[in-house]
């Protein structure tokens, strides 16, 4: 099979090349995804599960790319609850070869069923954006109607569904990101937009809770906004500084197929709406992680036509 792969830890993506691998093994629990359309994470290059396995052996090369849809190919030993034939999207695992292939090996239980009206490139951008959104909001933050909350980095993958599911459970959106994204972010359901590249964050007022796509010094500045007792949620670094008698925490998202599956009725009725932006064929994608898009939406490599 054709697969992008990474083969140098300091190459960065510079050191990613489109080769041919061994169809995989699926092992107990797993199941084969013939991946239809997958999707990245820029930084994924640094992370370190992407060049050791979880007993911390070095794993080079290694595929990218951690989320997907397509259909079932093969199941492994054990595995239940998934049929071969049957189409699904979720996440593979971050210690493992990932999505960037024309197959790889999941564990079963990291997958959900995709609905026949749903197209593989709209699923390949919802598993690590939508998990995200949902457990940064309401796991961690404990988001509850007519609460106000601040999203920074609003019309990002992870940010723009972060405003619609707000806005949908009675919050009052405040979205900030760069100037130009006003428009779309208001769009989305947000309330009141702050110009990150025009304004001071402190233009968005006190907030209930602050969930934050951005890090940085928009970070730092983000615990002062939030009232006592409230909750500051990072997905982009540990937070240094605590809102007043309130919590503050930088999270990882887990694979939840029983969320998946909300998601994707979401997606159904029409409620939510992944924010997808250029569509490239597999040969592109090394194209893809060296130069971010133009269009505004998550970035998805079609593997299968």
């Amino acid at each position: 099979m054709r697969a992008v792969i990474a083969r140098e830890r300091d190459a960065g993506a510079d050191g990613l090349t489109l080769a041919d691998l061994p169809y995989p093994h699926a092992a107990e629990n797993d199941v084969v995804v013939r991946v239809h359309a997958a999707g990245f994470t820029p930084g994924e290059l640094d992370w370190p599960a992407t060049w050791t396995d979880r007993a911390g052996r070095e794993r080079a090369p290694a595929v990218p790319g951690h989320e997907l849809s397509g259909v079932v190919t093969d199941l492994g030993y054990g595995t239940t609850g998934l049929t071969v034939g049957q189409r699904v999207f979720g996440l593979t695992d971050w210690a493992r070869d990932g999505s960037l292939a024309e197959f790889t090996a999941v564990e079963a239980r990291n997958l959900a069923p995709l609905p026949a009206d749903i197209e593989h490139t709209v699923a390949a951008a919802l598993p690590i954006s939508g998990l995200t959104a949902y457990q940064g909001l309401f796991d961690h933050a404990r988001l509850t109607t007519g609460q106000t909350v601040l999203i920074t980095g609003a019309a990002g993958a992870v940010g723009s569904i972060a405003v619609q599911l707000a806005r949908e459970a009675g919050a009052v959106v405040i979205g900030a990101g760069r100037a130009r994204d006003r428009e779309l972010v208001l769009g989305l359901g947000a309330r009141a937009f702050v110009g990150l590249d025009t304004q001071d964050v402190r233009d968005a007022g006190e907030v209930d809770v602050v969930f934050d796509v951005v890090g940085g010094d928009v970070l730092g500045v983000s615990a002062e906004l939030v009232r006592p007792g409230g909750t500051l949620v990072s997905v982009a670094m540990p937070p240094d500084a605590r809102p007043k008698d309130g919590r503050a925490l930088f999270f990882v998202v887990e694979p939840d197929r029983l969320r998946l599956a909300d998601l994707a009725t979401r997606v159904r009725d029409g409620r939510l709406k992944p924010l997808v932006g250029a569509v490239r064929p597999l040969s592109e994608a090394i194209d893809a992680y060296l130069h971010k898009s133009a269009v505004p939406g998550k970035t998805i490599i079609q593997v299968a036509a």
